[in-house]
């Protein structure tokens, strides 16, 4: 259904922003119309789109809308059609972009334009039959997922009550006669049915009032008829030897909170992951304010403070140590179970563990902008994520309670007139309603995505979405950038060599230009001329020109620049033919000059090392049938020689951006399904292009964000993890899906002919949803390069 939305957004300053902007969100799927206005900083969308693709497409483009992003827990909610009447009743609200609600975690997640207050949320959630749990959450935080209050006690209470009423039929099996009179047995069933069973009635109404049905509708309507008939036949004169199915309400219901309790502690166990991530929050850190260290609260803490942080210590905040060398176990935030060593000048992130030595720590990131904070804020979007299957389910299930209701009526009326056997025909309704319940249908997907998404994220790879577990499910080819991705990304100057012999003055320049950079190949020229006391000359108006290089201003006014050949061909500037480099070395090119006239003053040679496990990354993806490439803007003679030593065939050098996207789209138009793997400002492009973009954490923010799946090491192997968790995850949706539609589709026609009693009915329903989440939890068992487990 077509809809426009209209997104307040933030960094436009010209007209070239909104044609920028129009470009980029016209070729989205389903997208019809797009009016920026500038004025206003709004940008309006028209059509029946997806609102996370745009949002993810104005982040890419450097335009992110300011939207609120909420999380509610909510009670009250058993099935497939709860979940789906709430979404609809919050995405009528006029601030409202999307309303998703995972029944696993029973959380609602709310995309707004100005927020929607939690009296507003309650008032909403009231209309609908349900209730507001607690307070609202920030999108990083998560809900414990624990049993419910009440649940296991109704639980117990109905046990007690439920098994002297079933123990006669199993004693009956061994010719043994136990049958307690029927008024005992009204006595014993009557707390089951309206104590235990009050949750159901509860619900029910609830749902009534609200004009829809759910799973308590099916539960209580199926266990107060079998109640209701076997309190008649009890009155009737002769019940001592009446035929009454206490024993069938009563375990209808002990089963069906039987089922709930098991769920609920399976649910937990899918959300461990997240939970560990944040039992990695500190509460304190010991800063140096006023003169001394001073233990404060971590909310305290600010960018630039300084942080001591002793042997077994958790690192309190994302920074760069000033003072010390230890090791860090980084497990549950990279996946990397060896510890890490750590000296003056590397990053730290907070979380991590110290081992055995001293740090003194500069914070660099607090609060919601910290690593720990973002991998808790993907994982936990990640499993309140829908997977695109699931719009089926959600169809399903609005309309699933009505045609059961119908079903169960036909099966009443057609035992009672066709044969008169009304009791028959009520028994076997109740059957019908009781084995239908849609439990299994909700938990289905949710419960095997957070499952999924968890393990990923224990082995360090953040899925960003639940679209990114089916999209690797198709994917061709696998994209790799070069630098930092299967390289080091840590290139040593090996080579530089001037056009008028003055090598210094070469590399004073260079490092110059180079101060106001933060490229790897910067890194190297400024630690180059530090080792050989070369003093980086005076550079002005630094300008970053994206896939060519770097220029700026010398004190004399000329135009200094250093990149690579490319950009100095489209400069036409000469190159002497004696200038040689290493084989297979990275070149960059200094020229200077004014106006349009430069001439070259010499070139730098780069060697970087390709990663240890690149190796294994490529064999790998090549015994998956998925074929890889290399795009690079490295030149030529460089690229081929890592492609070389790696097996990859197709490489793709000297790319700008724009090359890349183009590389990109020519694969999409022969029909194949794209990954691209990058980690730079570069690649962010190309990634958001791709139809699944794979981002190293070790790289740029910008990277991160245009990606659905980021890697939180630098390691290429995990790419071929990630696929394969993404393709085990998608596995186990599709079984539970299967289970829990064979339970309906073969358990409705069983239960309507007369081939299960309510009894049955209620043990294989309870047992049908069970199902769904242990099987779900097997995902558990998955571990990076150890195999697939089914």
């Amino acid at each position: 259904m077509s809809s426009t939305v209209h997104l307040p957004v933030s960094g436009m300053s010209c007209a070239s922003c909104v044609a920028r902007i129009e470009r980029a969100l016209q070729p989205l799927d389903g997208v019809k119309e797009v009016a920026v206005n500038l004025a206003t900083e709004q940008v309006s969308v028209q059509g029946d789109f997806d609102i996370e693709s745009v949002l993810q497409t104005l982040r890419t483009t450097g335009y992110p809308a300011t939207v609120q992003h909420q999380q509610f827990a909510v009670e009250g909610m058993h099935c497939g059609s709860c979940a789906g009447r709430i979404e609809k009743a919050f995405s009528a609200l006029p601030d409202v972009l999307k309303a998703s609600v995972n029944l696993a975690t029973e959380q609602l997640t709310l995309i707004s334009t100005q927020g929607i207050s939690a009296e507003v949320v309650g008032q909403q959630l009231s209309a609908a039959g349900y209730a507001l749990a607690g307070t609202p959450q920030a999108p990083e935080q998560s809900s414990d997922t624990t049993i419910k209050p009440g649940v296991d006690g109704l639980l117990v209470l109905a046990a007690v009550f439920t098994v002297p009423l079933v123990a006669p039929m199993v004693l009956a099996i061994f010719q043994m006669d136990a049958m307690l009179p029927p008024l005992w047995q009204w006595i014993l069933a009557t707390p089951v049915q309206f104590i235990a069973g009050s949750r159901f009635y509860r619900g029910a109404w609830s749902s009534l009032k609200a004009g829809v049905g759910n799973m308590d509708v099916l539960v209580a309507l199926g266990t107060t008829a079998a109640y209701g008939l076997s309190v008649y036949h009890t009155l009737l004169p002769g019940a001592a030897d009446a035929a009454v199915y206490f024993e069938s309400s009563s375990a209808v219901i002990t089963l069906v909170l039987l089922g709930k309790f098991l769920e609920h502690r399976a649910k937990r166990r899918t959300t461990e992951a997240l939970r560990a991530l944040e039992k990695l929050r500190p509460e304190q850190a010991r800063v140096w304010r006023d003169g001394a260290w001073q233990q404060v609260a971590i909310n305290d803490v600010q960018v630039d403070d300084k942080v001591s942080i002793k042997p077994g210590e958790q690192v309190p905040c994302d920074g760069v140590i000033l003072e010390g060398r230890s090791h860090l176990d980084e497990a549950l935030l990279t996946g990397e179970s060896a510890p890490v060593s750590k000296q003056k000048d590397d990053p730290v992130t907070g979380g991590a563990y110290n081992l055995d030595g001293a740090l003194t720590v500069r914070v660099t990131r607090i609060g919601a902008e910290s690593t720990l904070s973002a991998i808790i804020r993907l994982v936990s979007e990640a499993q309140g994520e829908k997977a695109p299957v699931q719009a089926l389910v959600d169809k399903v299930s609005a309309v699933f309670v009505p045609v059961v209701l119908a079903i169960a009526l036909l099966t009443l009326l057609g035992w009672g007139l066709m044969t008169g056997d009304w009791t028959t025909g009520i028994l076997n309704a109740v059957a019908v309603l009781v084995i239908a319940c849609p439990c299994a249908l909700g938990l289905a997907t949710p419960a095997a995505i957070m499952a999924g998404t968890g393990s990923a994220a224990r082995a360090g790879i953040l899925v960003k979405d639940a679209k990114a577990l089916e999209q690797a499910l198709h994917i061709d080819w696998v994209l790799f950038d070069k630098t930092g991705t299967l390289t080091e990304g840590k290139p040593r100057l090996v080579d530089w060599t001037a056009v008028d012999g003055k090598s210094e003055a070469l590399l004073a320049l260079a490092a110059g230009l180079q101060q106001h950079s933060e490229h790897p190949l910067a890194t190297a020229v400024l630690d180059c001329a530090e080792e050989k006391g070369v003093t980086p000359v005076d550079i002005n108006e630094p300008k970053t020109q994206a896939g060519r290089g770097i220029q700026g201003k010398t004190a004399e006014g000329q135009t200094a620049l250093l990149g690579s050949e490319r950009w100095i061909q489209e400069l036409h500037i000469g190159i002497p033919d004696n200038l040689s480099v290493p084989a297979g070395a990275t070149v960059s090119y200094v020229a200077r000059g004014e106006g349009d006239d430069y001439q070259l003053v010499g070139i730098l040679a780069f060697v970087d090392t390709i990663k240890d496990s690149a190796h294994r990354a490529i064999e790998t993806l090549a015994k998956a049938n998925i074929k890889v490439a290399m795009l690079t803007g490295d030149n030529r003679d460089s690229a081929k020689a890592v492609a070389r030593e790696l097996g990859v065939d197709d490489v793709r050098a000297e790319l700008l951006p724009e090359d890349k996207i183009a590389a990109v789209k020519e694969m999409q138009q022969q029909g194949f399904e794209v990954a691209m793997v990058g980690d730079g400002i570069n690649d962010a492009p190309a990634l958001a292009q791709a139809d699944l973009g794979i981002a190293m954490a070790s790289g740029t923010d910008v990277a991160m964000s245009a990606s659905a799946i980021t890697l939180m090491r630098a390691d290429p192997a995990l790419v071929a993890d990630a696929l394969t968790i993404a393709r085990l995850t998608v596995r186990k949706i599709r079984q539970n899906l299967f289970w829990a539609f064979i339970f309906n589709t073969l358990g409705i026609p069983l239960a309507a002919l007369g081939y299960l009693s309510p009894l049955i009915a209620g043990g294989a329903m309870a047992f049908s949803s069970v199902l769904v989440v242990f099987n779900a939890l097997l995902l558990q068992r998955w571990r990076v390069s150890g195999g697939e487990h089914d």
